[in-house]
Protein backbone atom coordinates (compact mmCIF):
# COMPACT_ATOMS: atom_id res chain seq x y z
CA UNK A 1 0.00 0.00 0.00
CA UNK A 2 1.00 3.31 -0.92
CA UNK A 3 0.30 4.78 2.67
CA UNK A 4 2.78 2.71 4.30
CA UNK A 5 5.63 4.26 1.76
CA UNK A 6 6.55 6.67 4.25
CA UNK A 7 9.79 7.61 6.06
CA UNK A 8 12.02 5.15 7.66
CA UNK A 9 11.67 5.18 11.39
CA UNK A 10 13.23 7.12 13.44
CA UNK A 11 12.44 10.22 11.34
CA UNK A 12 9.01 8.78 11.21
CA UNK A 13 8.17 9.57 14.59
CA UNK A 14 9.65 13.30 14.49
CA UNK A 15 7.70 14.03 11.50
CA UNK A 16 4.69 12.29 13.16
CA UNK A 17 4.91 14.39 16.70
CA UNK A 18 5.69 17.63 14.46
CA UNK A 19 2.54 16.81 12.11
CA UNK A 20 0.24 16.11 15.48
CA UNK A 21 1.40 19.42 17.26
CA UNK A 22 0.98 21.24 14.07
CA UNK A 23 -2.38 19.93 13.81
CA UNK A 24 -3.31 20.54 17.39
CA UNK A 25 -2.18 24.19 17.50
CA UNK A 26 -4.09 25.00 14.40
CA UNK A 27 -7.15 23.22 15.72
CA UNK A 28 -6.58 24.32 18.83
CA UNK A 29 -6.17 27.38 17.97
CA UNK A 30 -9.57 27.54 15.95
CA UNK A 31 -11.43 25.82 19.05
CA UNK A 32 -9.72 28.54 21.42
CA UNK A 33 -10.81 31.78 19.05
CA UNK A 34 -14.34 30.55 19.38
CA UNK A 35 -14.26 30.23 22.42
CA UNK A 36 -12.53 32.95 24.01
CA UNK A 37 -14.97 34.99 21.35
CA UNK A 38 -17.71 33.43 23.44
CA UNK A 39 -16.94 33.84 26.49
CA UNK A 40 -15.68 37.50 26.42
CA UNK A 41 -17.67 40.66 28.00
CA UNK A 42 -19.73 42.42 25.54
CA UNK A 43 -18.00 44.60 22.80
CA UNK A 44 -15.69 43.43 19.63
CA UNK A 45 -13.02 44.76 20.59
CA UNK A 46 -13.12 42.72 24.49
CA UNK A 47 -14.52 39.99 22.42
CA UNK A 48 -11.45 39.88 19.59
CA UNK A 49 -8.84 40.31 22.80
CA UNK A 50 -10.57 37.15 24.78
CA UNK A 51 -10.42 35.16 21.47
CA UNK A 52 -6.39 36.35 21.18
CA UNK A 53 -5.54 35.30 25.00
CA UNK A 54 -7.34 32.02 24.69
CA UNK A 55 -5.12 31.20 21.55
CA UNK A 56 -2.18 32.41 23.28
CA UNK A 57 -2.89 30.01 26.58
CA UNK A 58 -4.39 27.20 25.77
CA UNK A 59 -3.43 26.60 22.01
CA UNK A 60 0.37 26.01 22.45
CA UNK A 61 -0.79 23.12 25.07
CA UNK A 62 -3.32 21.22 23.22
CA UNK A 63 -0.78 21.06 20.40
CA UNK A 64 1.70 19.77 22.80
CA UNK A 65 -1.03 17.11 23.94
CA UNK A 66 -0.94 16.34 20.52
CA UNK A 67 2.53 15.66 20.16
CA UNK A 68 2.68 13.50 22.55
CA UNK A 69 0.03 11.25 21.94
CA UNK A 70 1.81 11.12 17.73
CA UNK A 71 5.21 10.63 19.23
CA UNK A 72 4.16 7.88 21.85
CA UNK A 73 1.99 6.42 18.92
CA UNK A 74 4.56 6.74 16.09
CA UNK A 75 7.28 5.22 18.28
CA UNK A 76 5.07 1.85 19.35
CA UNK A 77 4.36 1.82 15.43
CA UNK A 78 7.74 1.60 14.65
CA UNK A 79 8.48 -0.72 17.36
CA UNK A 80 5.73 -3.42 16.03
CA UNK A 81 7.02 -3.01 12.56
CA UNK A 82 10.56 -3.80 13.85
CA UNK A 83 8.78 -6.55 15.85
CA UNK A 84 6.05 -8.20 13.76
CA UNK A 85 8.57 -7.45 10.04
CA UNK A 86 5.69 -6.08 8.19
CA UNK A 87 3.93 -2.80 8.14
CA UNK A 88 -0.18 -2.96 7.87
CA UNK A 89 -3.19 -1.87 9.81
CA UNK A 90 -3.07 -3.88 12.34
CA UNK A 91 0.31 -2.17 13.49
CA UNK A 92 -1.88 1.26 13.76
CA UNK A 93 -4.87 -0.34 15.81
CA UNK A 94 -2.57 -1.90 18.10
CA UNK A 95 -0.51 1.16 18.62
CA UNK A 96 -3.99 3.39 19.05
CA UNK A 97 -4.47 0.59 21.81
CA UNK A 98 -1.13 1.10 23.68
CA UNK A 99 -1.02 4.62 23.26
CA UNK A 100 -4.35 4.98 24.96
CA UNK A 101 -3.37 2.43 27.71
CA UNK A 102 -0.04 4.27 28.11
CA UNK A 103 -1.44 7.68 28.29
CA UNK A 104 -3.77 6.17 30.81
CA UNK A 105 -1.44 4.36 33.45
CA UNK A 106 -1.30 6.95 35.96
CA UNK A 107 -5.26 6.97 35.93
CA UNK A 108 -5.14 2.91 37.21
CA UNK A 109 -6.02 -0.29 35.10
CA UNK A 110 -9.42 0.53 34.59
CA UNK A 111 -8.83 3.86 33.12
CA UNK A 112 -6.08 2.18 31.40
CA UNK A 113 -8.38 -0.70 29.56
CA UNK A 114 -11.07 2.17 29.13
CA UNK A 115 -8.60 4.04 27.08
CA UNK A 116 -6.68 0.95 25.06
CA UNK A 117 -10.37 -0.03 23.80
CA UNK A 118 -11.27 3.40 22.54
CA UNK A 119 -7.71 3.78 21.15
CA UNK A 120 -8.22 0.74 19.22
CA UNK A 121 -11.42 1.05 18.26
CA UNK A 122 -10.52 4.45 17.09
CA UNK A 123 -7.88 3.88 15.05
CA UNK A 124 -9.78 0.60 13.36
CA UNK A 125 -12.43 3.02 12.15
CA UNK A 126 -9.50 5.40 10.46
CA UNK A 127 -7.98 2.79 8.94
CA UNK A 128 -11.06 0.33 7.78
CA UNK A 129 -12.76 3.98 6.26
CA UNK A 130 -9.43 4.52 4.47
CA UNK A 131 -9.25 1.20 3.27
CA UNK A 132 -12.50 1.10 1.58
CA UNK A 133 -11.88 4.37 0.12
CA UNK A 134 -9.53 3.28 -1.52
CA UNK A 135 -11.12 -0.22 -2.96
CA UNK A 136 -13.85 2.09 -4.04
CA UNK A 137 -11.85 4.28 -5.64
CA UNK A 138 -9.05 2.12 -7.26
CA UNK A 139 -10.84 1.59 -10.38
CA UNK A 140 -11.51 5.06 -10.84
CA UNK A 141 -7.86 5.41 -11.22
CA UNK A 142 -6.67 2.77 -13.12
CA UNK A 143 -4.40 2.55 -15.84
CA UNK A 144 -5.58 2.08 -19.11
CA UNK A 145 -3.99 -0.66 -21.29
CA UNK A 146 -2.29 0.86 -23.78
CA UNK A 147 -2.80 -1.63 -26.60
CA UNK A 148 -6.89 -0.57 -26.79
CA UNK A 149 -6.26 2.73 -28.82
CA UNK A 150 -3.90 0.34 -30.78
CA UNK A 151 -5.96 -0.26 -34.56
CA UNK A 152 -4.45 -3.50 -35.28
CA UNK A 153 -5.09 -4.94 -31.52
CA UNK A 154 -8.93 -4.06 -32.58
CA UNK A 155 -11.25 -6.81 -33.80
CA UNK A 156 -12.23 -6.72 -37.41
CA UNK A 157 -15.29 -4.90 -38.25
CA UNK A 158 -18.00 -5.90 -39.69
CA UNK A 159 -19.48 -3.98 -43.20
CA UNK A 160 -21.64 -1.69 -43.42
CA UNK A 161 -24.72 -3.94 -44.65
CA UNK A 162 -24.29 -6.38 -41.81
CA UNK A 163 -22.86 -9.95 -42.21
CA UNK A 164 -21.65 -11.30 -45.38
CA UNK A 165 -21.76 -15.23 -45.51
CA UNK A 166 -19.68 -17.14 -47.85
Amino acid sequence: MEEYAREPCPWRIVDDCGGAFTMGVIGGGVFQALKGFRNAPAGLRHRLRGSASAIRTRAPQIGGSFAVWGGLFSTIDCGLVRLRGREDPWNSIASGALTGAVLASRSGPLAMVGSALMGGVLLALIEGVGILLTRHTAPHFANPSPFAEDPSQLPPKDPPGGVQFQ
